[in-house]
């Protein structure tokens, strides 16, 4: 049993995490953003960095609201909560009004930019946009690039946490004077979900974990979910037919290319991409191995691994080209945020044997694990309390999604949370990947959901028409670069957790 003497101070200062927010600086404006035509609302919501330190230095939270097309009922909104960690939602507006559609007839959608994203005091690596992504490969990361991201910063880096994020949120809520909201999290987001339920549980009307993040399994470890995700990918093609036929021998094709790639990486002259010049394109086996990881997340993205793969081990590495595109000019993550909450709430929870057991597998062994191991050592250390990675067990309606195919959020994440909440449901999309409600019925499932509040009464047959996946088999159409990029941009809402 805690002491007085320390429960005591505790309570003070919960007290005034809950009710600070009430006297902030707060507006709200109609405005315009961009890709919508429709007038929307934006505001700003003044807290303190430090929340112990009230009136200490202030930042601004940014955030959006787009309006219910009918509001007359006055129903409670939805949060979204961006995932990453390191999404700005505001900047995902676009995408997410069109996947709520249903959701946004009656309610109003809310996206936060969380603390260190987007118009919230951001926290991002500058020089990481401005890097040629055909020529620079993963393995020529360092040290110095760390420490010339870190000197780019301003503020106290520990404030940049996951709990206070949700304060912020929360202080968000009190501002728009909701008694309660709805949230949805994806990916990260779902994390920052669970701590929500932990801090303000009587905020929350009901709850959608969409690939789930528990707090207690640390994100980083990504070696054995990527090869479970690729092997189900392969085992996929091969009773497609016309895959079979056009890759019979696609996973002896993809060892005998990483091989050839770790003993020396392919260089090749290309053309643009985007700008049509001459490019010089350097692919390495790390270059190689995380692109095709970041294609596992969707299924529409899925569907060109087999032919990018069996075209590199050609010689052609145009197709691969197409893909490294979809991240030129950044892919939406606020680096500085992403390694920040990482290497502090999650690094220090995986053991030397946990990345070892991760590494034993065959898609691309400890590779996922560079960056967090040269990085984290390196960044400034705040650390959680224990109370942080306590299990949640709120009693509020929760609806868990996950998809079968998912290379980083695995439907055993989904089990795992939802063994200790007791009002929630799980549902595992067997032909689905990372955030099912991205690109799925699903969305139109979570609207029945805060509607009725019943997570184990809905209507799930829509989801026997997702189909089985299906994989391009040649180079004949011509549309292969366009398409990946725009899947890409819809995939962006979904987050990395890389």
């Amino acid at each position: 049993m805690m002491n007085n003497w320390i429960v005591i101070p505790l309570l003070v200062l919960l007290i005034s995490f809950n009710s600070y927010s009430e006297g902030q600086s707060f507006t709200l404006e109609n405005c315009h953003v961009d890709g919508i035509k429709a007038q929307v609302k934006c505001g700003k919501l003044k807290v303190p960095e430090n929340y112990s330190k009230p009136d200490g230095e202030q930042i601004n939270i940014n955030f959006v609201v787009l309006p219910a097309i009918d509001s007359s009922d006055n129903k409670t909104p939805l949060m979204f909560l961006a995932g990453g960690p390191g999404q700005a939602a505001a900047e995902l507006a676009v995408g997410l009004r069109q996947v709520f559609s249903e959701v946004r007839k009656t309610r109003d959608l809310i996206l936060v930019d969380q603390r260190g994203t987007g118009q919230s005091h951001p926290i991002q690596c500058e020089d990481a946009l401005e890097q040629d992504i055909y020529a620079i490969t993963p393995e020529e990361f360092s040290a110095q690039d760390i420490k010339d991201c870190l000197a780019t910063f301003s503020g106290d880096l520990s404030q940049y946490n996951s709990e206070n994020a949700i304060r912020d949120f929360d202080g968000v809520r009190v501002a728009l004077g909701h008694k309660q909201i709805n949230i949805y999290g994806g990916s990260y987001g779902t994390r920052a979900g669970l701590v929500y339920m932990r801090l303000y549980p009587n905020s929350l009307r009901s709850v959608v974990l969409d690939s789930v993040g528990p707090i207690e399994v640390p994100i980083g470890l990504f070696g054995q979910s990527s090869a479970r995700s690729f092997n189900l990918l392969l085992a996929n093609c091969q009773k497609e037919l016309s895959c079979q036929q056009a890759y019979p021998e696609l996973k002896q094709e993809f060892s005998a290319l990483l091989a050839r790639l770790a003993q020396e990486p392919a260089q090749v002259n290309i053309a643009h991409p985007r700008l049509g010049t001459q490019t010089k394109f350097i692919i390495s086996e790390a270059k190689l191995l995380g692109t095709l990881r970041t294609q596992l997340y969707s299924v529409s993205t899925r569907s060109l691994v087999p032919l990018v793969i069996h075209q590199a081990y050609l010689g052609n590495y145009m197709p691969l080209a197409g893909l490294v595109a979809q991240s030129d000019g950044g892919q939406g993550i606020y680096l500085g945020l992403l390694f920040n909450i990482t290497c502090n709430e999650d690094f220090p929870k995986i053991s030397a044997i946990d990345f070892e057991q991760d590494a034993n597998n065959n898609f691309g062994g400890d590779d996922s694990h560079f960056g967090f191991k040269m990085v984290c050592p390196l960044w400034p250390q705040y650390r959680p309390s224990e109370e942080f990675y306590q299990t949640v067990t709120a009693d509020i309606p929760t609806l868990i999604l996950s998809g079968n195919l998912d290379p980083v959020t695995p439907p055993s994440n989904g089990e795992f949370t939802a063994n200790s909440l007791p009002n929630n449901h799980h549902i595992v999309i067997e032909n689905a990947a990372h955030t099912v409600a991205m690109n799925t019925c699903a969305s139109d499932i979570i609207n029945e959901f805060l509607t009725s509040l019943k997570p184990k009464e809905l209507d799930e047959s829509c989801l026997e028409d997702v189909p089985n996946e299906s994989f391009m088999t040649n180079l004949n159409g011509g549309t292969l670069i366009p398409e990946a990029k725009k899947i890409t941009s819809s995939a962006q809402i979904q987050g990395s957790e890389e």
